[in-house]
This record gives C-alpha cells, structure tokens and sequence, in this order.
C-alpha cells in the first residue's frame, strides 16, 4: 500500500512507500565515511591563565580547565571526583616557575605577609627557576611533583592541619590514578603499579590523620567542604582502613543531621551497608 497516494497532482512521486520509519532503524553514518568520532584530546579541555604570584609578584601561565566541556562521571567511594577524558586533580595546584611558591589554586591568593616571608626564606632562597614555560598537558608524575612542592609550601608557611590533609588526600587520588593509567603487564609496568598503590596508601594514611586532627581543631567549612561531606569523607576512609567504629559514627552524624542533603544520605546508607557486611564476614 501507498501511504502517498494521492500526491502525484503535485507532482510529488512516493511510490512503495510503506514504513514511515525505515530510515530511523538504519544506524545514522557519520559525516566521515561511517568512521568514530575521535575522541578529544586533554589539551582540548584546557586553557591558559595567566597569574600573578602572591609571594614575588611575578606573572606566570597555569593551566585551567574549561569546566562548561567537561562531563562529570560517577565519583569512588571517596568521593574522588572522575571526569571523562581527563582527570581534572592534575590542574588543580598553581606553581610560580620563578621563585617556587606552590599551592592548590583555592588557596594560592591567600597567604599573610607572616607566610609569605616564610616562604621567601625556606622556599625561594633554595628553588630553581624551571623557566616559564608550561606543558601543553601535565602527566601524573608533573602534577604529583606539583603537589608535594605545594604541600611542603602549606608545611613552611605553617598551613592548616586541614589544607596539608587536603594535599595529602589529592596526592593519593593523583597515584591511584597513575596506577589506573598503567595498563601494562611486563615487570617494570608492575614494579611502577606496585610503587604508585605504595605511595597512594601513604599518603591516604597522611591525610585521615590529619582530616581526623582537623575535625576537632578546626571550624567548618574546611578546604571547601561542610562537615557533612567531611565525615562522609572520614567514613569512606576509615572503612579503607577497616576501622569499622570511626565509620560507624561519621555516618551516624551524617543521617542525624537536618541539613545533610538526600544524595548525601544515600552514600552514607550505602556505605553503611558495605560496613555492615564487612563486619559480618570477618566473624
């Protein structure tokens, strides 16, 4: 049957015409040939910013990401933020390449004149200008080296217990994914897989104890985060760490609070649930 029968005085021919929706079964080709779209690369994603360093005034480039292109995917356990086609942590400290003051971006602009003399005597008097170019992308191993010169420059300056656990944590998360990243099985691909987890473990020690510390030294919200997201945090952790009694009590504080939103409740429930289990298989 014709569907179209009847178009012909308008000089329109549609003949056989029967599955109006023939078309929408076939897969659509691609402008190139039927061929994948590439996927982009992790400079597309990237922008340069040039800044002014708080410690010797001098101008510098840092690169930036361009979060209207970034499309957010579901988080780890702890909360580890994942992002397609580029792990965003890696960009997430400014270093001045003329005197070495480092520090992750939400803190860069903020330092007394006390931290800055500090910095002035036990970092810039010592460092090496590395010049001021900056790479198109940064690998694991830049962006770690990056963040151990801002956590040493948290520990001159006398930081927060809060902003160097914070450090530690990122530089955990900065491993895991440089272990995540090597996919090969030869002996020296697995040395360097082992060595990443290593010092991922290390430094997620470093920053449970310190967020721990911060929780009764300091006031909310600490490194950007209000106390319900921290005691998830600590909750994630300390279930890492198997201390199933400490996670137990961040989770309770988390669904007893008024303010704690729905998705936030729901990560707790589900990790409640983890621990539960946990704790039935080791009897």
């Amino acid at each position: 049957m014709n569907l179209f029968a009847g178009l012909e005085k308008f000089g329109i021919k549609a003949d056989n015409t029967t599955d109006l929706f023939e078309d929408e079964k076939k897969p659509a080709a691609s402008a190139d040939g039927g061929k994948t779209e590439a996927a982009p690369t992790e400079d597309s994603f990237l922008l340069d910013k040039a800044i002014r360093c708080t410690v010797c005034d001098k101008v510098f480039k840092t690169k930036m990401i361009k979060n209207g292109r970034i499309k957010r995917l579901e988080p780890d356990l702890d909360l580890r933020p994942r992002f397609e086609y580029i792990d965003t942590l890696k960009y997430d400290v400014a270093s001045c390449p003329y005197c070495g003051y480092t520090a992750m971006n939400r803190y860069f602009e903020h330092v007394t004149s006390g931290q800055i003399k500090l910095i002035k005597e036990q970092v810039c008097a010592n460092f090496k200008p590395t010049g001021s170019d900056e790479p198109a992308v940064l690998d694991y191993d830049q962006a770690i080296e990056r963040y151990k010169l801002a956590l040493f420059n948290t520990i001159v300056k006398k930081g927060k217990t809060s902003e160097k656990a914070y450090s530690c944590l990122k530089l955990s998360w900065l491993y895991r994914g440089k272990a995540e990243e090597l996919k090969g099985t030869d002996p020296e691909t697995l040395e360097k897989k082992k060595e990443a987890k290593e010092q991922e473990e290390a430094f997620y020690q470093q920053a449970y104890e310190g967020f721990m510390k911060a929780m009764s030294t300091e006031m909310f919200p600490m490194c950007g985060m209000d106390q319900c997201t921290v005691d998830y945090l600590l909750a994630a952790m300390a279930y890492h760490f198997k201390k199933y009694d400490v996670a137990s009590k961040c989770i309770s504080r988390i669904q007893a609070t008024p303010s704690a939103s729905k998705k936030m409740k729901d990560r707790a429930y589900d990790l409640k649930e983890k621990i539960v289990a946990e704790i039935k298989n080791s009897k």
